[in-house]
């Protein structure tokens, strides 16, 4: 890939940046923020850094739209995070008119690149990124369910002791309380968890993951999960940018698949050079296909109340 642009120099998007440029996943990286002095020094930051470890990844920051121009992929992490007691929809109202300016800007300057949005509420962000961009699909989706995972697998290693390399998990639906972890897709070592874990600490686990996030966010106290959503990001630029055709969960919108249409949503897709390849669809059982369609539900409510602002 030869330029990537972050839109949004805050603690997520640098932390993704320092990964993207350390393993030269683009030539020519550009960090923007409004606040564009910003922007330049934690671009200049990690460029030294990127240096040192061998790296040939050219990394400058600003403010000014214009940085947009030649992008053949743009990530959006810009936005106001979630405070403790909030949801990632309190933050909606605020964050809804920073992605339409920024997304005007991309029609300006870059109408080809695709658009991976991070910014919360993703679900209905990525929804309005891909309904104002005039892209299709395969162009603008949205990064929840590779973090999602990443939390599952973390915390089915604590349980069981287990190397996480050897951890499968897959995270469905929206981001948030309502995403559908498939615990029979789950496996360690090519073994089911069910062999190792009981149904009740299989329930606590998804509990903790749908709540991981938060978790975080009380801890933290004064900010959210920055390493591991910059970890996830960086995961899927590489897909992308070194078209891998890896399956990795994504925020896309769906056309059917699942049952459901004119909505954004965690599901399994395929990560390759021109962007979203194709979308999994698995095949559920009835209390999965329950679950999925219970967040589906409230996502479609959190787009129409999108729609309403």
């Amino acid at each position: 890939m030869n330029k990537l642009t972050i839109v949004g120099a805050g603690l997520v998007g640098e932390a993704a940046a320092q990964i993207i440029a350390r393993d030269e996943l683009c030539r020519e990286l550009v960090l923007m923020d409004v606040q564009g002095e910003l922007a330049q020094g934690k671009a200049l930051d990690v460029w030294q850094a990127a240096v040192e470890s061998g790296s040939d990844t050219r990394v400058y920051g600003g403010g000014k739209a214009d940085m947009l121009d030649g992008s053949e992929l743009v990530v959006i992490t810009a936005g106001v995070p979630r405070k403790p007691g909030q949801s990632r929809q309190d933050v909606l109202s605020i964050n809804l008119p920073i992605l339409d300016s920024i997304m005007a800007d991309i029609k300006h300057h870059a109408p080809a690149a695709t658009v991976l949005v991070v910014s919360n509420p993703v679900d209905v962000l990525t929804y309005r990124a891909w309904s104002v961009s005039g892209l299709g699909r395969d162009k603008v989706f949205g990064q929840a369910g590779v973090l999602d995972t990443a939390r599952m697998k973390c915390f089915i290693a604590e349980q069981t002791g287990f190397s996480a390399r050897d951890i499968t998990a897959l995270v469905l639906g929206g981001h948030g309380d309502s995403m559908v972890p498939l615990m029979r897709y789950c496996q360690i070592g090519s073994v089911p968890l069910s062999h190792f874990l009981s149904s009740e600490q299989i329930e606590q686990i998804v509990e903790r993951t749908r709540k991981g996030g938060g978790e975080i966010l009380g801890l933290k106290k004064t900010g959210s999960a920055c390493d591991a959503p910059g970890v996830a990001i960086a995961q899927m630029v590489d897909a992308i940018a070194n078209g891998r055709n890896r399956i990795l969960p994504a925020v896309a919108i769906l056309e059917g698949e699942y049952g459901r249409t004119d909505i954004a949503m965690g599901v399994p897709c395929v990560l390759a050079e021109k962007g979203l390849a194709r979308i999994i669809e698995l095949p559920l059982d009835a209390q999965e296909q329950a679950m999925f369609d219970h967040s589906a539900d409230q996502v479609a409510r959190d787009i129409a109340e999108m729609k309403a602002l």
